[in-house]
């Protein structure tokens, strides 16, 4: 699945706010990314444009079966990669932040190399 780091981040921020509070409004997603409520509002149709999302009534956001998938790897990149430099020594705040990055830009191969690493050194 190719699509805009920006969904991406959209779509993770999405299913943080779901564990977190356990249902999704534009106006957290807006505050949790520290975007304008306009701008979620036009990621918002395009996700659910391409079958990322879904949207009820009430304006509840929930993933779709495509979303859910991509939003869960993006989040699991996420928590290896600050691991992964919290181990080397990055501050957490730092370690989030570059994560936040990295989880983007990362190939699979390399991710996997990652985290099998970190498994046959019980990190």
């Amino acid at each position: 699945m190719n699509i805009r780091k920006s969904s991406e981040d959209y779509l993770e921020q999405i299913l943080m706010i779901r564990e977190k509070k356990g249902e999704v409004r534009s106006i957290d997603i807006a505050a949790g990314l520290g975007v304008t409520k306009p701008s979620v509002s036009v990621a918002m149709k395009r996700l659910r444009e391409n079958g990322y999302i879904h949207m009820d009534q009430n304006n509840l956001i929930t993933l779709s079966e495509s979303g859910e998938e991509i939003a869960r790897n993006i989040y699991d990149r996420h928590k290896t990669l600050t691991h992964c430099l919290q181990l080397l020594g990055v501050s957490d705040e730092i370690a989030r932040e570059d994560a936040c990055k990295l989880e983007h830009d990362i190939s699979q191969t390399s991710y996997e190399a990652l985290v099998a690493f970190l498994k046959d050194h019980n990190m």
